[in-house]
């Protein structure tokens, strides 16, 4: 691994962080808990019994409990008993039961038992564990979290650490996103390129190098950024993670997000020039015979029946002039370059087909002729989970709006930055995977994932500060299906693990200290125009409408988070904001003030000019205030003020107007409050 050392605390997270109660220790919560009089004291010696097929590596689940100070005898009448579960329908299920005089683990498979295991190790408090039963099983097989490396370089050891932590909490999917436009994470031996270049960039930083000529430098460039995982690396990995009950589903990005692949190998680009292509050439042959290649090597190094192949995003800018691309589109009979994608899609889904895998993808990989057996991954409107299973695939549900945690998780002005947006722990937790949908869908959904992409998360304590404790919720809503308690009574059970992990050396963010969202946000603000009519002269856009028609007359204030079903709407370029608030009747009228909200991440800015003006009629307006300002880009989310304030004027109408500056993008703003 190319890359400087990086070192980790294993994570002993029995003895780790304060004591907890036996109400606050599990997560997820199994699914039946009875709770019953006693405890099992640790500090005496007991004997292991085994009566599992499989009793060395059942025996080995529990390890941790094991005491080397006083060896039990034949005649220790206390014991740790493992045993088989006929029946079970899910290889994960497990029931533990604990007495004073006995632990009994009981499960099918290994994994079973570690599962089992690890709800054991979360109840153990100071030398005992209280008495109980506990009867569990997984809603979903699929319970993942993807690791973006390709915007950032994360090193191994790091890899190894978010296992250990996933593990402790029954998530079972590593998905790593190895390679897009920032850099190729994993060494293919037939094209080493790929890691001599492709890998590394002069700015350590993506913004600034995204920002720049977004160029690659040669491995041996001083201060050059980036790295690599060698084949044997990441075989280490996959064992490592094995062993826990994880697999790990590599990401190969086609035929979009591939500007690094085609810097080095442009012939595979449909114009043969570097830097010009951010999507592969469909109709090259050459194409599928580097792809194919680099699969070759992928799936001897990852024994997962899973590959994903991103398929998002790809552009398609060149597809329609290419003479090979059209050629391709003729004999194929293809209808257009949408049919276009669908045919490589299908191509290389039935290469891994072939070698007894299953292609997953990103949702714009939904088409007719998707390979037999492949499963979508959603990341947009959830309305597309309806459109997947019409066309008979299965689904990983992993919504950008609950399950992207690369937005803020707090008020932005105290966190790192992020890329935009505002997700905190009670928002994730929020997500119910199976609402919606019927019995018959709801058989087609494989899992859930937390994803977490690292454009401005360069280290590897800013990833576990955007991980941690978001990742846990999901955690329980992919093992529940959904959670069975609300909000209220989850927080103090993830409070309690969110110290131990800090204690256990993992960057979590600090719970305890949550500021929150705007204050400005728990209660409606009362003013002369609640409730008023307001006039729109351009519209809203329909993406973010708020509440419609009333949403700036309705007493509701936007908070961090910008995206519907928020109270901030918003209007693009060319749709100036320009209301007319009507009162109703004259009345005296001294302050109008609009809030509005900037994140230069998603283009959303402050406008350039603010102007208020009055009418007794709706006819004759009389402007209050026109102002002008220049409108800069800022790191973070923020919130700004606009409006007037002067001698009261007895007016019926009251018109806001708001105007974007030299940048363009979005103006979002929430109440037109007047007083």
């Amino acid at each position: 691994m190319k890359n400087a050392l990086y070192r980790i605390t294993v994570l002993a997270l029995v003895a780790a962080g304060p004591a907890i109660t036996a109400g606050q220790a599990l997560l997820p919560m199994p699914e039946k808990v009875v709770m019953t009089p006693g405890a099992f004291r640790l500090e005496r010696p007991w004997r292991v019994e085994a009566e599992t097929p499989s009793a060395d590596s059942a025996r080995s689940c529990c390890s941790f409990l094991e005491r080397t100070d006083a060896p039990p005898t034949a005649a220790t009448p206390r014991r740790l008993l493992l045993t088989d579960l006929p029946g079970a329908a899910s290889p994960e299920a497990y029931r533990l039961r604990v007495t004073p005089d006995t632990i009994e683990i009981s499960a099918r498979t290994y994994v079973g038992f570690l599962q089992g295991s690890r709800t054991l190790r979360q109840l153990v408090a100071a030398d005992s564990l209280p008495c109980c039963v506990v009867e569990d099983a997984p809603a979903f097989a699929w319970r993942g979290a993807m690791l973006d490396v390709s915007r950032h370089f994360f090193p191994l050891d790091f890899l190894k650490k978010q296992v250990d932590v996933m593990a402790s909490y029954k998530l079972n999917r590593l998905h790593l996103h190895l390679t897009d436009a920032a850099g190729w994470r994993m060494e293919i031996k037939r094209y080493p390129e790929l890691t001599r270049k492709a890998a590394w960039r002069a700015q350590a930083s993506w913004k600034e190098w995204w920002n720049g000529d977004r160029h690659y430098v040669d491995e041996a460039t001083p201060g050059a950024y980036g790295g690599y995982y060698t084949q044997d690396e990441l075989r280490s990995l996959v064992d490592y993670a094995r062993q826990r009950g994880i697999t790990i589903v590599p990401e190969i990005e086609m035929p979009g997000h591939s500007e690094e692949v085609l810097a080095v190998y442009p012939e595979l680009s449909c114009t043969h020039v570097p830097y010009e292509q951010a999507d592969y050439c469909p109709g090259n042959d050459s194409t599928f015979r580097f792809l194919e290649n680099v699969l070759d090597e992928v799936m001897a190094v990852f024994p997962s029946r899973d590959i994903h192949i991103g398929g998002d995003e790809a552009a398609k800018l060149s597809w329609p002039d290419c003479p090979l691309c059209r050629r391709r589109m003729v004999r194929e009979g293809l209808a257009g370059v949408n049919g276009l994608q669908a045919y490589f899609v299908r191509r290389i889904g039935d290469y891994l087909a072939a070698h007894g895998r299953r292609l997953v993808g990103w949702d714009e990989i939904i088409a007719d002729s998707l390979t037999r057996g492949a499963t979508v991954m959603l990341w947009r409107d959830t309305a597309a989970v309806h459109e997947a299973i019409r066309h008979g695939y299965d689904v990983v549900l992993a919504p950008g709006r609950f399950c992207y945690l690369d937005a803020y998780q707090d008020a932005p002005p105290a966190e790192p930055e992020a890329i935009g947006g505002f997700r905190p722990l009670a928002h994730v937790y929020g997500y119910r995977p199976l609402e919606h949908l019927s019995a018959a869908e709801r058989k087609r959904v494989r899992g859930v994932q937390g994803n977490l992409w690292t454009e401005y998360v360069a280290t590897p304590d800013h990833a576990e500060h955007m991980l941690y404790p978001r990742l846990l919720a999901l955690a329980e809503i992919a093992w529940r299906g959904a959670p069975a308690t609300d909000y209220a009574a989850f927080r103090p059970r993830v409070l309690a693990h969110t110290q131990r992990l800090r204690a256990a050396g993992v960057n979590a963010f600090d719970l305890a200290r949550e500021a929150g969202d705007r204050p400005e946000t728990l209660k409606p603000v009362r003013h002369l125009a609640l409730g008023a009519k307001v006039t729109y002269r351009y519209p809203f856009n329909e993406t973010y409408p708020a509440a419609g028609d009333s949403a700036l007359t309705d007493g509701r204030c936007g908070g961090w988070d910008y995206a519907a079903p928020s109270a901030w709407q918003g209007f693009i370029s060319g749709k100036r904001f320009d209301v007319v608030v009507d009162l109703g009747r004259p009345m005296p009228v001294s302050r109008v003030v609009v809030n509005f909200y900037q994140a230069s991440g998603v283009e959303i800015f402050y406008p350039a000019r603010f102007a208020v003006s009055v009418s007794a009629d709706g006819a004759d307006y009389v402007t209050l205030t026109d102002c002008r300002q220049s409108v800069e880009k800022f790191s973070k989310p923020s919130v700004a003020s606009m409006g007037w304030k002067g001698d009261a004027r007895t007016v019926r109408y009251v018109r806001v107007q708001a105007e974007p500056g030299q940048l363009g993008g979005w103006i979002f703003a929430d109440e037109v409050q007047v007083y």
